[in-house]
């Protein structure tokens, strides 16, 4: 017998909606997804490059959030969930949110920062919620000098999706996997990894200059070899994980403290990370389970360390730490008992 409906309204953000949804369902709860597209719906073909040349974006995008707001409370009616949850929720309107909480509660989990310029539309909505959970702790801070209640929530990972794949053979040495595009802090060092080890297998899967940013930059661009320029899928990225001695991680600079998703995801894979540290997840890795850096000096120690000696235990202990503790079925838990929601 089911335990309720949930209705999940989220951007795509690789398929981790699909991982939310699993989570509930294995907690007994009957769900439907709903995928809206940023920061306009459907954001492809024409209206795509609309967008991009629009004069007035904010007005198209005001226009596609009105639109996927009619059309998302008729889905609402017909399903008539008990809980609401979003990622982010930035198409959804303050109105509707109230709309929803009429008959049901409403989460909303951040994987973003509400501080950055292109969410600010979410930080109203934690007056028309009954639970708004932050990835990023000073998140909750920032909204706590506002009088106002929000939750830290770490991210997680889906261990149906990040296994170790037994029997592949580790044929890259260096591999990392992210947007590059947005943050300076990732390209200079990504750039300066590639050169300080030439004669090393190096793969940086990403964004890194696309096409519809400069096509001119897209053409020109150089080291093909190493940065691939594309996004993948979560399936291949797990792959390349079992395939590869080294993940760096590199977070975003809205990131304080916190942790990104490819934190919970290589350690689950099984593969050893080295990663740029911050008070959470030093303490999520207290042992050296994960390379820890603050400075390129020390992700270059690490890295030489890692390349010459066999890290496979520690990346077994980091895996131990996530399976515990940092799945999406532990977050759902934690979110419900929030909302008062038994299970």
């Amino acid at each position: 017998m089911s335990k309720g409906k949930v209705l999940i309204i989220s951007s795509p953000f690789f398929n981790y909606q699909i991982s939310v949804k699993d989570a509930f369902e294995a907690l007994g709860f009957e769900c439907k997804v709903e995928t809206y597209d940023e920061p306009i719906h459907p954001f492809k073909g024409i209206l795509k490059w609309r967008h991009k040349f629009s004069l007035n974006k904010e007005k198209l995008r005001q226009k596609s959030r009105i639109l996927y707001n009619k059309y998302i409370k008729t889905i609402y009616d017909e399903f008539s969930p008990d809980i609401v949850f979003s990622y982010n929720g930035t198409i959804l309107l303050d109105n509707l949110l109230d709309y929803f909480r009429k008959k049901s509660k409403v989460i909303i989990w951040m994987y973003d920062s509400v501080q950055r310029a292109d969410r600010k539309i979410c930080q109203s909505h934690i007056d028309h919620v009954d639970a708004m959970f932050c990835f990023e702790k000073t998140d909750v801070d920032f909204f706590y000098a506002m009088g106002k209640t929000a939750y830290y929530l770490p991210l997680s990972c889906d261990p149906s999706i990040y296994y170790p794949i037994k029997g592949l053979e580790k044929t890259i040495d260096i591999l990392f996997v992210g947007t590059i595009y947005t943050s300076k802090k990732r390209i200079s060092l990504l750039e300066h990894i590639a050169d300080h080890y030439p004669d090393k297998k190096i793969l940086f899967y990403g964004e890194y200059k696309p096409y519809y940013k400069n096509p001119i930059k897209w053409l020109f661009r150089k080291r093909r070899h190493i940065f691939r320029n594309t996004n993948i899928p979560p399936q291949k990225v797990n792959e390349l994980y079992s395939k590869s001695h080294i993940l760096i991680n590199i977070h975003n600079e809205q990131t304080i403290y916190g942790a990104n998703q490819r934190v919970y995801e290589a350690c689950a894979s099984g593969t050893y990370q080295i990663c740029d540290s911050n008070p959470y997840i030093e303490s999520l890795f207290p042992c050296g389970e994960v390379g820890l850096y603050k400075t390129e000096e020390e992700c270059f120690k690490l890295i030489d360390e890692a390349l010459n000696n066999d890290m496979s235990k520690r990346a077994t202990a980091a895996q131990d730490i996530v399976l515990a503790d940092h799945t999406f079925k532990n977050r759902v838990k934690e979110m419900l008992d929030k909302i008062q929601i038994s299970i």
